[in-house]
């Protein structure tokens, strides 16, 4: 590749790719596991691995900085195989990709000044989302290629993975990034980038996020390519008016009501992951004491359902106009009850 498609290659990219961390070095706030990380890189005798914890706390960029000291970057594309067990969950996939690859053995060369140890790895991320008879094969397969290849499980709900594999494993718990460490990465890419930005709205973004770095940096990106060389001054939460206007329409109890403020929601742009953050701070939090402890209890399982909802691929309107009316239907049946 030449300088120029390079040049272009690089401008095209997520910035959540390109600025991906590269070594243990830049992994951020996560100094317990990569110290222990450390210590088993340089016996060069890596077990089976297992990391776990929020999205966007860099479980998959720390397994890949591992690969890379150990093998190069040169040599990690035979050594390293990664594979998203979201897309790739079924049995045969480990039968046939996983197995096919972990089979093969593969020599300890010192190659490029890396002293290459005689196994591959092999990095299944999303495995929570992995069937349980895929699980059940791939325990096997850990327990018969365990000389010529290490395993890497990444996921966020280690309750998801079966013991027999968790039990294999190494557990890594990768936390939440603070506020500072998510902060300065944010800054970091503002100045490499030269992002002009308000002061708060770094602030915003990390709170926003709540831990979850790639989440933080793909809504810079967004920022950045509406406002390009102009000030960002992006509000990333949805403002307080707007939360209320929905509750207001609650309230009212009139279906037509609900419809246009739930569709005019919308139509402003605003997320629906986001809301469900909000609205249930703006419930629980009600200083006003507009709903009882029955009520707040009521509308807190529904907006978990939602958040499952949402999170198997929902239409964001139908789940957004269900949550409305099941706020109306609480408020409305608390005043009957006070009625009666």
């Amino acid at each position: 590749m030449n300088h120029t498609s390079s040049t272009i290659h690089e401008a095209s990219q997520p910035w959540s790719e390109k600025y991906r961390p590269r070594s243990l070095d830049d992994i951020s706030a996560q100094e317990e596991t990569v110290a222990v990380l450390r210590k088993t890189i340089v016996s060069q005798n890596l077990p089976h691995m297992l990391f776990y914890g929020p999205p966007g706390t860099g479980k998959t960029s720390t397994i890949l900085a591992i690969a890379r000291e150990l093998y190069g970057p040169e040599n990690m594309k035979i050594r390293v195989k990664e594979l998203n067990a979201s897309d790739d969950r079924g049995i045969d996939v480990i039968r046939q990709k996983v197995k096919k690859f972990a089979r093969n053995t593969i020599g300890n060369p010192i190659s490029d000044g890396y002293s290459c140890p005689p196994y591959k790895i092999i990095i299944l991320d999303e495995a929570d989302s992995m069937t349980h008879e895929a699980q059940a094969a791939l325990r096997r397969l850990m327990e018969d290629y365990s000389t010529t290849t290490r395993f890497c499980i990444i996921c966020n709900y280690v309750t998801r993975i079966i013991e027999p594999i968790v039990s294999r494993c190494a557990q890594f718990r990768f936390k939440s990034l603070d506020n500072f460490s998510a902060k300065s990465r944010l800054q970091m890419i503002c100045d490499k980038e030269r992002v002009i930005y308000e002061p708060e709205v770094l602030d915003e973004l990390v709170k926003v996020a709540n831990g979850d770095m790639r989440m933080a940096i793909m809504y810079l990106q967004t920022a950045y390519s509406v406002y390009k060389d102009e000030v960002i001054t992006t509000k990333f939460f949805i403002p307080d008016a707007v939360i209320e206007e929905l509750i207001q329409s609650a309230q009212s109890h009139s279906f037509n009501n609900i419809e246009k403020a739930v569709s005019h929601f919308i139509l402003s742009g605003y997320s629906a992951v986001q809301l469900l953050s909000q609205i249930q701070d703006h419930i629980v939090y009600d200083n006003d004491n507009r709903f009882s402890n029955i009520q707040k209890a009521n509308m807190a399982i529904c907006i978990g359902e939602m958040d499952k909802c949402l999170a198997d691929g929902c239409d964001e309107h139908l789940q957004i106009l269900n949550l409305i009316a099941t706020i109306s239907k609480n408020i409305l049946f608390s005043e009957e009850m006070i009625t009666d």
